[in-house]
């Protein structure tokens, strides 16, 4: 085959071109369309991330043993009017973990998602959580007020703020029976089942597994390896009432009304120490996000400050 010397040239650059736009760790804001997906970065390892849309940046956190797909029915109606990213926190995902797993813990997560909100460099950006997330996002905001425009978290995974011992022992008791049996199976290396009961559990739904879509199974069974990491994990950091009750953006708390009582607690808690919060019940449960996604989006849209 004869290629002229010109267009061999060009062949090279545009070869070298999508090489870059495939290898690139830029957060630059993509355009309307559909989404993307990127590396960055931060401290040391790279974050995966989903994007798409266009204007002030919305960051999406995942909770426990999921990964940035558990927001994928938000992605469309943020996109829509926002800039939409949702991150793969370290050792999360599908990716090779990528160091001696020494950092898995909530507050290397925030000094991670810290660090991805600067590498975005658009200012301070509305944030958004659930269960193990909570916490994260709480941590975000404390430590690093500056970077964070408005807080949203549905259900979070912690009742280190809550003052009643009664209510945190209840609560207790209540995540012991949600996770006791995920745990034991992880202990006993089965990761396929632990995948198959951690949404189970936390969900309160016997029949989750068998009605669950193909993508929310394979997301539980990519991310059950985290187990073996959460099993030796360092204490959550204490978030306390008194700290949450610093938080002066707008903030949004959502809960299941059908959830577990443990994240009832942990929901209701953090908003009785929150000033001016908003407090919505939406349909469902823990997973709400994805099995009630048209409730979620709507309370969720309607409080995000205007673009």
């Amino acid at each position: 085959m004869n290629i002229s010397l010109g267009r061999l040239k060009w062949f090279l650059v545009l070869s070298a071109s999508i090489l870059w736009g495939c290898h690139t760790a830029t957060l630059a804001p993509p355009g309307q369309g559909a989404a993307r997906v990127g590396q960055a970065t931060v401290n040391g390892t790279t974050l995966v991330y989903q994007e798409q849309g266009s204007g002030s940046p919305v960051v999406f956190v995942h909770g426990c043993c999921t990964d940035y797909r558990a927001w994928d029915a938000q992605r469309q109606a943020v996109a829509a009017h926002r800039r939409f990213i949702a991150l793969n926190m370290r050792y999360f995902g599908t990716a090779p973990w990528p160091d001696d797993l020494s950092k898995y813990s909530q507050q290397v997560d925030a000094d991670d998602v810290a660090a991805f909100i600067r590498e975005l460099n658009a200012g301070p950006v509305d944030l958004v959580g659930w269960s193990y997330s909570g916490p994260v996002v709480m941590l975000v905001v404390l430590q690093h007020p500056e970077l964070v425009r408005s807080l949203a978290i549905h259900e979070p995974a912690s009742v280190t703020y809550v003052n009643d011992p009664a209510v945190v022992q209840a609560a207790n008791d209540d995540r012991a029976a949600a996770l006791g049996p995920v745990i034991a199976a992880a202990k006993a290396g089965d990761l396929a089942e632990a995948a198959r009961l951690t949404p189970i559990g936390v969900n309160h739904q016997p029949d989750f597994w068998q009605t669950a879509t193909p993508e929310m199974r394979a997301m539980f069974i990519d991310n059950a390896r985290t187990w073996k990491l959460a099993l030796t994990a360092p204490p959550q950091p204490p978030i306390t009432c008194d700290m949450l009750g610093q938080i002066r953006i707008p903030v949004l708390i959502t809960v299941g009304k059908d959830t577990r009582a443990y994240y009832q607690a942990a929901a209701t808690g953090a908003a009785a120490c929150i000033h001016g919060v908003r407090f919505v019940t939406v349909p469902g449960r823990h997973l709400a996000i994805a099995q009630e996604p048209e409730a979620f989006n709507s309370a969720l849209l309607q409080f995000l400050p205007a673009n």
